[in-house]
């Protein structure tokens, strides 16, 4: 009788789910991750949803307004401007996601070693650290981009060097927060060596803020990898790139808005879709947050 009345008594649900309920009960957070989809989808199909290849030149049709045949009117030389704007989505996202993952790859084990450990090593990732983030984070980027060449590539690696100070202190704070409850104590005291102490029971309990901040910083991203390629140091021409879109767009703004507008509203929509996601995912998050 005992076994059927615990098993009667209604299952607590994971965190997990209960982060997901919590997210999908703030109407901003589920706007922001419906355009995230589609653009990731758009990036994705943009083979089979691009109108006309995106390179393809039309001297018959330099600088046309939106129509029916090209919804989005045509650029300079005649190329499709929805065409570009489909497979300039591949390069912002993957921007965004790789220069996050270049960040939290070398700042979380950085920041993990300089909470845990404390002392000198604390101290020399600290004032690195700091040093690093004296510098504009957009700065940063330019500089290092301009030094490894003008590229994807490298403007995917100078962003991410860019931002990895942010995870730093992040990883370091929250592990310096984690590192002196009772259960690390308690791993401590039967004897765990110390990097299984960190990794098996401090890195999964700050994991949470971790997501949120890379969320938000894949904005950021994509809004630096849009600065590089107006600047010329990130996607290269003829490839479709929105900065580059918008480097060009500059010197027709008066004869062509169309030009400018939409990979501009692109770069805006995708920017907002990430930070209401991450501002949902920040709440949703929350241990403090109810059920």
């Amino acid at each position: 009788m005992a076994t059927l009345a615990i098993d009667a008594l209604p299952r607590e649900a994971s965190p997990g789910a209960r982060a997901l309920r919590r997210l999908s009960r703030r109407p901003s957070a589920m706007v922001g991750l419906f355009f995230v989809v589609f653009f990731v989808l758009l990036a994705i199909l943009a083979p089979w949803v691009s109108p006309y290849d995106p390179l393809a030149t039309s001297w018959s049709a330099i600088r046309k307004a939106p129509s029916w045949a090209h919804w989005f009117g045509t650029d300079e030389i005649g190329r499709d401007v929805l065409a570009r704007v489909i497979w300039g989505t591949r390069a912002s996202l993957l921007a965004g996601v790789v220069s996050v993952s270049i960040s939290i790859a070398l700042g979380v084990p950085i920041g993990l070693l300089a909470g845990y450990a404390g002392r000198w090593p604390d101290a020399l990732i600290s004032r690195v650290t700091d040093a690093m983030l004296a510098t504009p984070f957009l700065i940063l980027a330019i500089a290092l981009a301009a030094f490894l060449g003008p590229s994807l590539t490298n403007a995917m690696i100078a962003i991410g060097i860019s931002a990895t100070p942010i995870f730093i202190r992040l990883t370091r704070a929250q592990v310096q927060t984690v590192k002196v409850e009772d259960y690390v104590e308690a791993a401590r005291a039967l004897g765990n060596p110390h990097p299984r102490i960190a990794v098996r029971h401090i890195l999964p309990n700050v994991v949470p803020p971790l997501i949120v901040q890379a969320t938000l910083a894949i904005a950021a991203a994509v809004i630096a990898e849009a600065s590089l390629s107006f600047l010329g140091l990130g996607q290269q021409p003829p490839a479709p790139s929105w900065g580059s879109m918008l480097n060009t767009a500059k010197n027709y703004v008066e004869q062509a808005p169309w030009m400018a507008v939409w990979p501009g509203l692109s770069i805006f929509l995708l920017v907002l879709s990430f930070n209401l996601l991450g501002d949902g995912m920040r709440d949703a998050l929350d241990p403090r947050e109810g059920v």
